[in-house]
């Protein structure tokens, strides 16, 4: 999916409870002082989560689970699909039940739909810089917010992105570092290969058309091009003629997008998808 609707939720359960439950323990470890003073435990409710500004949908399953986690009697009614774009003052989600429930599980809920339709929404508008006619993808990092992978990841695929390993144990790349460490691109790619298993591609982060070369050489199978200028970047493409998947880096924003992606590379990762997102406005309105 490029652009448009994600289909159905596909992170498991057991994934977004730990999450969710970590978030609650965190806000109601020693209960709501004001909504228990206030608030009849009898009152019902019905209140309506609204974007004040336009915003990707993402997220409506996480902020439906935190309410059934505090009281499984609530209701939560969608409005929205995931990966809808909402206008300004549109209502998202409706939330019916027991007030007091309802009260204390607000903040939480909201905080994981802000955070989520906001990393929707920076992705999307990253995807729609890159031409129809180009070939290369919008991919996040690891550049995430701790404990909340899972969610940021797969708000940046509601957005239209594509997910980039998902930790340290799941792929090769060799950065700049790994290969300070080592002593040389081709020694790191040549251990790397020995090591790692047979299903495992090797990837390895060049910053120079020298180290480039080097890499090829070696046999990597992804290289990523860290802070290059759009023309050494067209010149890496034409050196490595389709032998390897090229993965720009480095700073990119919306900007460059489009003439990275005419550049010819076929991954563009960039994350401030994740580390510097802006929190998508989304509010809970209580009728009456």
């Amino acid at each position: 999916m490029k652009r448009g609707v994600q289909a159905e939720f596909e992170l498991p359960w057991i994934v977004v409870d730990r999450i969710v439950t970590l978030a609650l323990e965190e806000d109601l470890g020693s209960g709501d002082m004001t909504t228990e003073a206030c608030v009849d435990a009898g009152a019902l409710a019905v209140a309506h989560a609204v974007a004040r500004s336009s915003t990707i949908v993402c997220g409506g399953p996480v902020f439906a689970r935190v309410f059934s986690r505090i009281d499984a009697s609530l209701v939560v009614h969608s409005h929205a699909a995931e990966g809808a774009r909402a206008a300004a003052n549109t209502r998202l989600w409706t939330v019916k039940g027991r007030a007091r429930s309802i009260l204390m599980a607000e903040r939480v809920a909201l905080n994981f739909v802000q955070r989520m339709c906001g990393v929707a929404s920076q992705t999307r508008a990253f995807v729609d810089a890159v031409p129809p006619d180009a070939r290369a993808c919008i991919t996040d990092t690891r550049k995430t917010t701790p404990g909340l992978r899972a969610l940021e990841r797969y708000a940046v695929r509601v957005g239209g992105g594509k997910n980039h390993r998902d930790n340290l144990g799941a792929a090769v790349l060799i950065k700049d570092n790994h290969i300070a460490a080592c002593g040389g691109v081709g020694r790191a790619i040549a251990r790397a290969r020995a090591a790692a298993p047979h299903t495992s591609k090797i990837e390895c982060e060049v910053d120079s058309l020298e180290q480039l070369d080097e890499a090829l050489a070696a046999g990597a199978d992804v290289l990523l091009l860290d802070n290059m200028e759009t023309p050494v970047l067209a010149e890496a493409v034409r050196r490595s003629r389709g032998r390897v998947i090229l993965e720009a880096s480095g700073g990119i924003g919306l900007d460059r997008v489009a003439e990275i992606a005419a550049a010819g590379v076929d991954r563009i990762s960039v994350g401030a998808l994740t580390y510097s997102v802006p929190a998508a406005d989304i509010g809970l309105d209580f009728e009456g």
